[in-house]
């Protein structure tokens, strides 16, 4: 299992933890890879629309810290303004109550925002999970002896309850042979905190993405599953809101242009 470098993870991960407690930070806009060219041409005519962009401390969100810090949002000529979160439904209700235009999130959310209309849109992948490389990570505590599934069986993990985390987690566990008796969750809600109980021992196992996975296993937690055997499971999109969308096409457009030239 190949995770992220030491010295990146807790460069990365520390900011991300302290974001998800500080105050918005404003940054700048970005465009899709194959208009690129033709948005970075129109940036003077695009009119500076401000996205706001709910940010979870996880490593989808990489190439929109490169965007910001590199310039890349100014250059497509489009304000971004990151709002940091530290869980999935502190984020859906910012989107809910329309303080946040986009974010990055997974198509189940999509899903539940358009249950009864469509209030949301996927326009981009952000990241997938590939060989060697996972999205999601079930760890066992250092403190818990658990070093395999098997012995995750009775042993209450800690999820977001009702995202992508947790039907990941039943997924996994049942592709090792686990069947729903099996499998107990309990609701850790906040990324960093799932982090602090699994160091702590308080936790005997969790789920988290990179890098706080990447950093739970430099304190000494254990990969017992990743998603990277299934890919299907929780890759992650950038989705943003329909009306916003539907008022601001140019400057969403702008926004995955630099995300784009972010990733590259």
């Amino acid at each position: 299992m190949r995770l992220l470098r030491p010295l990146f993870i807790f460069v990365f991960a520390f900011s991300l933890i302290l974001s998800a407690c500080a105050p918005t930070v404003p940054a700048e806009n970005v465009g899709d890879a194959e208009s690129a060219t033709q948005v970075q041409s129109d940036a003077g005519a695009v009119e500076q629309v401000t996205l706001k962009i709910a940010v979870l401390p996880i490593i989808d969100t990489l190439p929109m810290y490169v965007a910001q810090q590199e310039g890349l949002f100014a250059k497509y000529g489009v304000n971004v303004e990151f709002v940091p979160v530290a869980s999935a439904p502190e984020r859906d209700q910012l989107l809910a109550a329309g303080q946040a235009d986009g974010t990055i999130n997974e198509t189940l959310s999509v899903m539940l925002f358009n249950k009864d209309q469509v209030q949301m849109q996927a326009v981009r992948y952000a990241l997938r999970p590939t060989e060697g490389y996972g999205h999601f990570f079930i760890l066992a505590s250092a403190k818990s002896g658990i070093t395999t599934p098997d012995g995750l069986k009775g042993v209450e993990i800690g999820v977001s309850q009702g995202t992508v985390i947790e039907y990941v987690t039943e997924r996994l566990l049942q592709a090792e042979g686990f069947n729903t008796d099996d499998i107990k969750t309990i609701a850790v809600p906040k990324i960093p905190d799932r982090m602090a109980l699994l160091a702590s021992g308080e936790l005997n196992a969790g789920v988290l993405p990179d890098p706080l996975a990447s950093l739970a296993v430099s304190q000494g937690a254990v990969i017992v599953a990743d998603d990277s055997a299934h890919p299907e499971y929780g890759f992650s999109v950038i989705s943003f809101r329909k009306e916003v969308i539907d008022a601001n096409p140019d400057a969403v457009r702008a926004f995955l242009a630099a995300v784009e030239e972010a990733s590259d």
